[in-house]
């Protein structure tokens, strides 16, 4: 892995890092199969093993510097990112692909999630999580200096904003999972860890952008822009044909609908646990609705607005988390070791965003052990 990312300037382009998470989500799949439900518009996947939202600084960073207004790759994640933490498009078996290969001797059945022993994320999560070096999360300083030519004042300033970036990396790699998480409360726990660091991150940088951006004239940000649109086209980003308005809304549809005939089938719900579960799916929706109104409308045209429009996205995902995580808390109180186990198998099984559910392959499929850094190294290569 850290030989794949030694060309780290090839993970600035969306479509790169969209096509690594997607290849390296599926390395633990028994037989390779291809596309899941919980797969982005943009062809990413919020959830890669274990680890929610990798490359979510870089997606931070890119939208806020560059706009990048046709690569979605920020504003994807929402409500489907959720539905997927509770129902997880992973069993237990396939997780063991990112286990530590001195762990073999913790492996447990599928239907032991609930239950099995925890085991440290391997390196090459952590480094799709998150990464604190300058040369990662510091700015473009030499650029941006010919670009605008800064006075004095606005050198000092551009320097402090660049040092706060390096700092917001450095707390959202700070707060990266250590443990993989097996059970749905835990994966909502460790998704709004991850999201309050990217909150914190947001109000690190904040005041020094502003700071920094008051201080240009009209010419000098104007000039900026242009900087940000020749990034752009050399980013060969994806192209979605829609403004982030258009991806964010797109990407609060789709799976919504509720596996409430598996649940009845494998759960057995009493009518306390039934009571309970209908309080799920209510806060549930009240999270999709949530996001879905919180889509950008318009399109911020300067840098401080893109991410005073990243920092109230991420409140209202965090709120959204909140809501759906106390709710599953609740009912996952209530279910025997035995029920929890089953419904930890309903998202593996599931293959639809319809709710049809299929059986998860158990026999007559090789594993699929791709190497993730072999993997990343073959689209590192792509992309330069």
């Amino acid at each position: 892995m850290a030989g794949a990312l030694h060309n780290r300037s090839a993970l600035r382009n969306p479509g790169t890092r969209a096509r690594i998470a997607a290849t390296a989500a599926t390395a633990g799949w028994h037989d390779g199969h291809g596309r899941g439900w919980w797969r982005h518009g943009h062809g990413g996947y919020g959830w890669v093993g274990p680890l929610f939202w990798p490359f979510a600084y870089y997606d931070m960073y890119d939208y806020t510097m560059w706009g990048y207004g046709d690569d979605p790759s920020f504003w994807d994640y929402g409500y489907h990112d959720i539905y997927a933490g509770m129902f997880a498009p992973y069993g237990y078996d396939d997780l063991t692909g990112y286990l530590p290969t001195d762990s073999g001797s913790n492996r447990a059945g599928s239907g032991q999630a609930s239950t099995a022993t925890t085991n440290a994320v391997p390196d090459q999560l952590t480094q799709m999580c998150g990464d604190d070096s300058r040369d990662i999360a510091g700015l473009p300083i030499d650029r941006i200096q010919q670009a605008i030519a800064p006075n004095d004042a606005q050198r000092a300033a551009l320097d402090d904003l660049a040092n706060a970036s390096v700092r917001a990396a450095q707390g959202i790699k700070a707060a990266c999972p250590t443990q993989i998480s097996l059970t749905a409360p835990a994966r909502l726990a460790a998704m709004q860890q991850r999201v309050e660091a990217m909150i914190a991150a947001v109000g690190t940088v904040q005041p020094p952008l502003d700071r920094f951006f008051d201080l240009l004239n009209d010419e000098q940000k104007a000039r900026l822009t242009a900087l940000g649109q020749n990034q752009r086209s050399r980013s060969a980003a994806r192209k979605t044909g829609g403004s982030s308005a258009q991806s964010c809304g797109a990407a609060q549809a789709g799976v919504t609908d509720w596996p409430t005939a598996e649940i009845d089938a494998k759960l057995h719900p009493t009518d306390a646990q039934r009571v309970s579960l209908t309080a799920l799916q209510d806060a549930s929706a009240k999270a999709a609705d949530l996001l879905k109104s919180a889509c950008q409308s318009d399109d911020a045209l300067t840098p401080p607005a893109r991410l005073a429009a990243v920092g109230k996205r991420l409140d209202v995902m965090l709120q959204a988390v909140k809501t759906v995580r106390t709710a599953l808390d609740d009912f996952y109180g209530r279910l025997s070791d035995e029920q929890k186990a089953q419904f930890e198998a309903i998202g593996p099984g599931r293959t639809t965003v319809s709710g049809e559910s299929t059986a998860a392959p158990t026999r007559h499929h090789r594993r699929y052990r791709a190497s993730i850094g072999g993997i990343i190294r073959h689209f590192m290569a792509i992309a330069w």
